[in-house]
């Protein structure tokens, strides 16, 4: 758009432009946000405008000896001309509030980043969880590999039969043990478990969660699946830790054990 466009804001703003130019600058503002804009900070300079104009002025002059006059007069100069500001202004700031939402739009659909897909399983610890700690989704060789140390003792387990891959880590708590784990190629869908097997022959259920179609850690799905949860055993009590697999009728079979 040409300089003079640009400039018109004003007196579109004021209603001093002819129906002609009225056209062509609506036409402009409905593409350019900075004279949209520009306009929207300009309502408020105009209600104060149609206060002093021209006629206002002529009506001071004419009544300055008659106040009773003049508040008459300045009361219908300004109710007539603020019903037609009024109109005016209620069209241009429809205008600008739906341009302004479809350029939010348009700069939240560009700038805005694909979330991943959610891990559509959850712990139910039987412990207060404490904040998580982030779990490595491929075999390290050792905690803090390629990034921030990861808290707890390490160990690893890898099914012969299954395939299946976790590594999990345990830190001791006050009221037990907290379990940050991870499971690689882990086949869908069904629904998992992890139980804690004691050292006295007790076990004890502290996760269960849904594994979708395609799976953990596999070639549908590379992302392993990263959990978290609490048992009121200590890692010396733990004769060993099994993720199970839960079919239809409740009959659990292990999918990976790791011992202690």
């Amino acid at each position: 758009m040409s300089r003079p466009d640009h400039m018109d804001v004003a007196a579109y703003a004021l209603g001093v432009l002819d129906e002609q130019d009225t056209e062509r600058f609506e036409e402009h503002l409905a593409t350019c946000w900075a004279c949209a804009a520009e306009l929207e900070t300009m309502v408020p300079v105009v209600g104060l405008l149609s206060d002093i104009d021209g006629e206002t002025m002529m009506a001071l002059e004419q009544t300055a000896t008659d106040p009773a006059l003049l508040d008459r007069t300045l009361g219908a100069v300004r109710a007539d001309r603020r019903r037609t500001r009024f109109r005016h202004l209620l069209a241009t700031a429809a205008a600008v509030v739906v341009f302004g939402g479809l350029t939010g739009y348009g700069f939240v659909s560009v700038t805005g980043n694909e979330q991943p897909p959610g891990v559509l399983a959850e712990s139910t610890p039987s412990a207060p969880n404490d904040p998580p700690t982030s779990v490595p989704t491929a075999a390290p060789s050792g905690p803090g590999v390629g990034g921030t140390e990861v808290e707890g003792d390490q160990v690893e387990a890898t099914d012969p039969t299954t395939g299946v891959q976790t590594t999990m880590f345990l830190v001791t708590k006050d009221y037990g043990t907290r379990i940050n784990f991870s499971l690689r190629k882990l086949p869908g869908p069904r629904v998992c478990r992890l139980v804690v097997v004691r050292k006295n022959g007790g076990t004890e259920v502290i996760s269960s969660w849904s594994v979708p179609e395609g799976g953990y850690g596999t070639n549908t799905r590379p992302q392993g699946l990263e959990l978290s949860a609490s048992t009121s055993a200590l890692p010396k009590d733990i004769k060993q830790l099994q993720v199970q697999s839960v079919d239809a009728n409740g009959v659990a079979s292990p999918l990976v054990t790791v011992p202690m």
